[in-house]
Formats: structure tokens, C-alpha cells, sequence
């Protein structure tokens, strides 16, 4: 994926400025957590009367970003479009929902085929053919504790072919098939992984799974990072949960508009100390006021594994830690989180690099807020190797930003893609669709900036990646190129 080009990029806006807009126009909104809420441009009157206060307030607008999405009509685009379609309501012409390129429409209805297919050959659980394999299936994916009633409740079945579990991703609006997610557990030595898949690409996969269950007067939810946690939390606690489509990797912004009516949200990602992080990040997102974190440790561990070993799982939600904090805390309130940093000492150094253990030494790993510099003459191997470093951590699910201001993008994705098959792609073209597929995996972005730069540009695209994609390492290729040669004795 490419960031805006520098030469024509969507202009930010600000939440002063769209209230000012609205209220010029006439269109009448109320604050939410992430959002603005207004009626739809794409529902109820058509022309140019104006929109009642009393119809349902269905479209909503990131006060970050400005960009809406109408969750009646599905439409959705940016501040832009936004106000492209309110001066077509002024001209008494219907408003237009901005349409998706002809490619990624077909895509997504290519995907949805697809998906309906798998759906058909999937089975419940408790439809295999005998009891024996449904227990073993169960105990292969740890989730023996998990009833048959709870698993129909969320509609997961099982494809046997794959020996993967489905989850289904129904569109809110009319609740038919958008798309799947199939999870197969790989054995390596002792260890177990989970696989996943998803229809449409995971870039396109938009699912909170367990939300055709909430009900419109549901004010609490929990958030999960993964799907078989929403089920054992529902399950244990009877609570409202959902799971994010990414798990702590990203909390995309599309997704904020369906998590407006939640007065309170509990955060329970995971168990390691990259989820904590990734629920504070995303707390920012969602409004520090209403949400709690559950904060990972041996008596929390996941939701899953929790139900498993028979822990009282409303007691930890009990325990969850609020958000928002004065400005000045106690020992007290502090002395939980630095009991989790002493018990997680590995975790709290950051993420390791699995192929340069030297650079663990020094560094410790990958930890965020910090800045490192790499210097060494021209032609001395810098852009090689921290392409090779940077591609290590975002094989692990860190979302990374590359601002190559010395080579362009397509020459640094060629060395990246090499060193990710580790082969000479040249001599293999056949391989290339392969690799390329399996690289456009990886949460990898980059700025189309080339040479000297304006810093606030720079910045401000950076900051936009933080919100849009939770990029969590940025990478800059180099600072000399970035500032150019001249105003050296400026403060750079």
C-alpha cells in the first residue's frame, strides 16, 4: 500500500472545521466518542430538503480524519466526498455513494463467491460425522470448554478438507455472506501456531466478528483480539464481545462508527505486552473516558485459556484498569503495571529480531518511542541491511512506515522482496506471483516522498499513517536526502 502522493495529497481537516461546515450547512449532529453523528445524505428525503433532526443518525464522521461511513447504506469516503454530495442535495440531484474502482469491486464480488462456496462445504461442529472426531477437532484448537450452543450462537463451522474452523463475516446491513476467516493450528516441535486466512485479503477484511449479536441497547462490550476469545468471553461472562479482524496488529478507523453506542468498552487483547500496548494505542482511538484495559499477567492470561483453566472471568473483567488517569498518580495505582513489566522482564525489552541476535545485545529489540541511528559511509550497506532488519519485525505483525527518501520505492520493494524469498526472483519469474502475493501480507506501507522534503509534510503524513494503519515503526532512508544540503546551519 502507498500513502498519498506529496504532490496532490487529501487535505487534513480539522474537527473545528467540520462542525463549522455542518453548521453552515444546516445538518444537524451530535458529538460522539470517535465520531461525528448526523442523519444520511443516502437515506429518507431526496433533493434539496433539508435533513431532519428526527431521522435516525446513521452517518458518521471521524473527527480525526473526516472521512464517513453510512451504516444503513454501507456507503462510504472522505471529508471530500462528504461535502461533493452535500452540494448535490443543495442542487435537488440524489446523492451518489463514492464508488470503488471497477477492480476492487470485482475482487470483493469475486471474494464473496468464493466465500459463499466455502460456507456451503463448512459443517457445524456437532454435525461431523461422529463424536470422536468433534472431540478431537475441539481439543486441536482448545476449545473443548467451548458448548455446541455457543459455537451455533456465532455460526463457526469447520472445513474439513482445510482442517481449518470458519468464521463467517455477515454484512450489518442485511446480514448476508461478506466474506470468511479460516483458522488452522500448525504443529512445530512443542509449539503451536495458528494460521490464518481471510476472504477478501486481509487489507480488505472489515469484520468485527459477534456484532449481528449485539443488540441497539447494548451499552457495554468487550474487545477481543481474536475470535475464539469473543466466544469463550460470551460464553463465561455473557457479555456483548466482539474480535478484531487483525487482532492487536490494527484497529482500522472504518470500524470506529459501528462502536459509537458502547458507553463502555473493556480492552482484552491477548496476553503478551505487545497487546497491553496496542490497547492503549487503540483506547486513544476509541476515547480514553470509556474505555478499561485488561492488563495481561499469569492470573489474565487470554480469554480462551481463561475459560479453559476454569478462572472467574467476570472477576478479571472486574479488574480491568480504567483508561484515563489525572495527571498525577500514586505508587498505588501504578503498582500493578510495574509488578507486570518485573514478571514480563523478555517482553518489556520490545520485539526481538529472530535472524541477528547480536543486534538483541545492543538493542534489546524493537521498542516503541525510540529512536535509533544508523550511520556508515555511502555504498557501505545501510539501506540493505535495514531493510533486512525492518522486514524481521514486520514478519512478526510490526506495522512499519518507510520513508525512502534516497531510492525509490519500487527499487527498495525489489530488495525487500528478495531478501524476503531469500532467492534470486530474476532467474525464478515463475515464483514471482507467489512471493508477491505473500509479501502484499505484511503490514509494510511507504511514503512516496523522493529527495528534499518539507518536514511538516513529512510529519503530518506520518502521524496520518499512526492513526489510519497503527504503524508502530517508521523507518527514514535518509535524513541527509530528507533535509536536503543547503540551511545546514539551520536547527534540523
Amino acid at each position: 500500500d502507498v500513502l498519498p502522493s506529496p504532490d496532490g495529497p487529501a487535505p487534513s481537516v480539522s474537527i473545528t472545521e467540520i462542525r463549522q461546515y455542518l453548521r453552515a450547512q444546516d445538518i444537524p449532529f451530535h458529538d460522539g466518542y470517535s465520531c461525528l453523528h448526523t442523519p444520511s445524505l443516502f437515506t429518507g428525503d431526496r433533493g434539496d430538503q433539508p435533513l431532519s433532526a428526527n431521522a435516525p443518525f446513521t452517518l458518521f464522521i471521524d473527527k480525526t480524519t473526516g472521512s464517513f461511513l453510512c451504516t444503513a447504506t454501507l456507503a462510504e469516503g472522505t471529508w471530500q466526498d462528504f461535502q461533493a454530495n452535500v452540494e448535490m442535495r443543495h442542487r435537488g440531484i440524489t446523492p451518489i455513494p463514492p464508488a470503488s474502482s471497477e477492480e476492487m469491486e470485482e475482487d470483493m464480488r469475486q471474494a464473496r463467491e468464493d466465500a459463499r462456496c466455502i460456507w456451503e462445504r463448512a459443517l457445524p461442529l456437532w454435525e461431523l460425522l461422529d463424536e470422536k472426531e468433534t472431540k478431537e477437532t475441539k481439543a486441536l484448537f482448545g476449545i473443548s470448554q467451548v458448548t455446541d450452543a455457543t459455537l451455533k450462537r456465532f455460526g463457526v463451522r469447520y472445513l474439513r478438507t482445510a482442517r481449518s474452523l470458519v468464521f463467517p463475516w455477515f454484512s450489518p446491513q442485511d446480514a448476508t455472506l461478506k466474506g470468511l476467516k479460516l483458522v488452522r493450528v500448525e504443529k512445530k516441535g512443542g509449539t503451536i501456531t495458528y494460521v490464518e486466512d481471510t476472504l477478501p485479503r486481509f487489507d480488505s477484511y472489515r469484520n468485527l466478528f459477534g456484532l449481528p449479536l449485539i443488540g441497539r441497547r447494548d451499552t457495554e462490550l468487550v474487545l477481543t483480539g481474536w475470535e475464539l476469545d469473543a466466544l469463550a468471553l460470551h460464553q463465561a461472562a455473557g457479555v456483548a464481545s466482539v474480535a478484531l479482524p487483525r487482532g492487536s496488529s490494527c484497529l482500522p478507523p472504518t470500524l470506529l462508527p459501528y462502536l459509537e453506542q458502547f458507553k463502555r468498552i473493556t480492552l482484552w487483547l491477548g496476553e503478551d505486552l505487545r497487546s497491553w500496548e496496542a490497547a492503549k494505542l487503540f483506547a486513544r482511538k476509541l476515547s480514553l473516558k470509556r474505555c478499561s484495559l485488561v492488563r495481561p499477567g499469569n492470573l489474565h492470561p487470554r480469554p480462551l485459556d481463561a475459560l479453559n483453566q476454569g478462572l472467574n472471568v467476570t472477576k478479571i473483567l472486574r479488574s480491568a484498569l480504567l483508561a484515563s488517569h489525572k495527571s498525577i498518580v500514586s505508587f498505588r495505582q501504578l503498582r500493578e503495571e510495574v509488578f507486570g513489566e518485573l514478571v514480563n522482564t523478555e517482553q518489556v525489552s520490545g520485539v526481538k529480531w529472530a535472524r541477528f541476535p547480536e543486534l538483541n545485545k545492543l538493542l534489546k529489540g524493537h521498542r516503541r518511542g525510540e529512536l535509533t541511528i544508523f550511520t556508515g559511509p555511502t555504498g557501505s550497506g545501510k539501506t540493505t541491511f535495514i531493510s533486512e532488519y525492518a522486514l524481521d519485525l514486520c514478519m512478526q505483525g510490526v506495522c512499519t512506515l518507510w520513508g525512502s527518501f534516497e531510492i525509490n520505492n519500487i527499487r527498495l520493494a525489489k530488495i525487500m522482496l528478495t531478501q524476503f524469498a531469500g532467492r534470486r526472483l530474476e532467474d525464478q519469474l515463475e515464483l514471482y506471483d507467489e512471493w508477491a502475493d505473500r509479501f502484499e501480507e505484511l503490514p509494510l506501507y511507504f511514503m512516496t516522498f523522493h529527495g528534499q522534503q518539507n518536514i511538516k509534510t513529512v510529519i503530518d503524513t506520518m502521524q496520518h499513517a499512526v492513526y489510519m494503519y497503527d504503524i508502530t515503526h517508521v523507518v527514514v532512508d535518509n535524513l541527509q536526502f530528507m533535509m536536503g544540503h543547503e540551511h545546514l546551519s539551520v536547527d534540523r
